[in-house]
């Protein structure tokens, strides 16, 4: 695949603003959030339909949130449920309930809590048609087989199709991404755990859907967890193998595996609707972009399934390049904003792989540690903390917005959408105006989340800029988003 200058751009090419390579969580994600703010995004799939399979199942409380500002967490919480208490089996005997997942009660400032169970099929089932909804759609079974930039663009083509030209291309095509391999970024990274696991979604009867059911290692056999996947007929299984084998992801190395396993018959699993093996490890890319070309969820890191990061810290990098993007493509902020993405996101990443690590040998529990409530950009470049002394304890700039009800105002309803809240707490200091949509301004009572002061809430849900006054707000705007205010 070649990646060089375009010479001549083909007669034939369609033009789109942003070319999304991948209909996983995170094309979708990314589509969406460009949609909604009026970018022009084409998704191509290589593959004809969308992933079938359950391998991410859990949606973190921070994306949560994120689903709420996309316009979909009513769909989310119709089409999936809590995660259930783990009942442990031994000789098809109950042995016991055992808590899989801490629990905390949600706040005003933190209002979504627990890991919410979906599917990852139906995860993309909802963006996808959030996605339509917005007016853009898939374009299924677009193999790419070239890519080439620019200064100007990029341009791909495919074993299908005409080609696209586009102003900007977005990697989400996964850990084998072969748009990160025509780049030659480099990926390096760490076997977690050398036993194969085999992973799939069945129908099964003779265990209730009201638990996850745990089947200990017994005569020399590994784990076998089974967990009913909420808001489906379908169970997941999850079997670990001696190292030296290589797991049938068959129906009948299915059913071979849990009568082996379990007090259940081979007929117990009447259907098999998707299975796959992988073998536990970490990566993270060298870097996230590439001129034009920048890379997304399991394209840029790849986690451990335990403790439910990957998919989460995936959509969390659409969310966080979308409104970037939009910001640059609409023509008011700096090309360099786009540099903060890797900036921001690559260091998230290799926190939360090394936490995936953790969580999957027992190291950490997952709950708070892996909500991804306290991940923040304090150090970023876009982040301006103008208070001279705030307390350690303190919201300050790079951290999480947090929700609330000053006032009667519920702040995550002023946050949703595409613009940035100049949110002024307990304070009556004169704020600046703003030309246009990008800017919305609010007024409430002093909060606790938030102590009093004026505070720019970005896009993405993060405080960029606090202060005492709204002196400095608006400079800091014209610099990173091209906006034009006046004190």
């Amino acid at each position: 695949m070649e990646l060089n200058s375009v010479k001549e751009l083909p007669v034939d090419a369609v033009e789109t603003d942003v070319l999304v390579v991948g209909a996983g969580p995170t094309g979708l994600a990314l589509a969406v959030d460009l949609a909604r703010r009026g970018v022009r995004a084409l998704v191509v799939e290589r593959a004809d339909a969308l992933f079938p399979g359950s391998r991410g199942k859990g949606l973190q409380p921070r994306t949560l949130e994120v689903m709420d500002d996309l316009g979909v967490l009513d769909a989310v919480r119709a089409a999936g449920g809590p995660y259930p208490m783990g009942m442990i089996w031994r000789d098809g005997v109950r042995q016991g309930e055992h808590r899989m997942i801490d629990e905390a009660e949600p706040t005003e400032a933190e209002p979504y809590r627990g890991t919410w169970m979906l599917p990852q099929w139906r995860t993309q089932e909802i963006l996808h048609a959030r996605l339509r909804e917005l007016g853009e759609d898939v374009a299924f079974g677009r193999e790419l087989t070239g890519l080439a930039q620019d200064a100007d663009g990029v341009t791909a083509s495919f074993t299908s199709g005409p080609p696209v030209r586009a102003r900007y291309a977005v990697a989400a095509d996964g850990g084998r991404s072969a748009v990160r391999r025509a780049l030659g970024i480099g990926m390096r990274g760490e076997s977690v755990d050398p036993h194969p696991t085999l992973v799939a979604d069945v129908r099964i009867t003779g265990l209730d859907r009201d638990h996850w059911h745990l089947f200990p290692p017994a005569d020399g056999a590994q784990l076998m967890a089974i967990c009913p996947l909420a808001g489906t007929e379908d169970f997941q299984v999850l079997a670990q193998f001696p190292a030296d084998l290589t797991p049938d992801p068959s129906p009948e190395g299915l059913r071979k595996v849990v009568a082996t396993r379990s007090h259940l018959t081979p007929d117990a699993v009447t259907e098999v609707r998707w299975a796959s093996v992988f073998r536990a490890r970490t990566a993270l890319a060298d870097r996230f972009r590439e001129g034009r070309v920048l890379l997304a969820g399991d394209a840029a890191h790849l986690h451990s399934p335990a403790g439910g990061q990957g998919l989460n810290t995936s959509v969390q990098d659409a969310y966080n390049l979308g409104w970037k993007l939009a910001a640059v493509l609409g023509g008011g902020a700096p090309a360099e904003l786009l540099d903060s993405y890797e900036a921001e996101r690559r260091p998230v990443a290799a926190e939360m792989l090394g936490l995936s690590t953790r969580v999957h040998r027992g190291e950490v529990r997952r709950g708070e540690a892996t909500g991804q409530l306290g991940l923040g950009y304090r150090d970023s470049a876009l982040t301006e903390e103008t208070r001279t002394a705030p307390a350690k304890d303190a919201l300050h700039a790079g951290d999480r917005a947090p929700d609330g009800r000053p006032g009667g105002v519920r702040l995550f309803d002023a946050f949703r959408g595409p613009h940035w809240t100049l949110l002024a707490v307990g304070t009556d200091t004169r704020l600046p105006t703003f030309d246009g949509d990008l800017v919305r301004t609010l007024r409430t009572p002093a909060y606790e989340a938030y102590g009093t002061g004026v505070f720019l809430v970005r896009p993405d849900g993060y405080v960029g800029w606090a202060g005492d006054t709204a002196v400095g707000a608006a400079g800091y705007l014209a610099r990173v988003a091209g906006a034009t205010g006046r004190d």
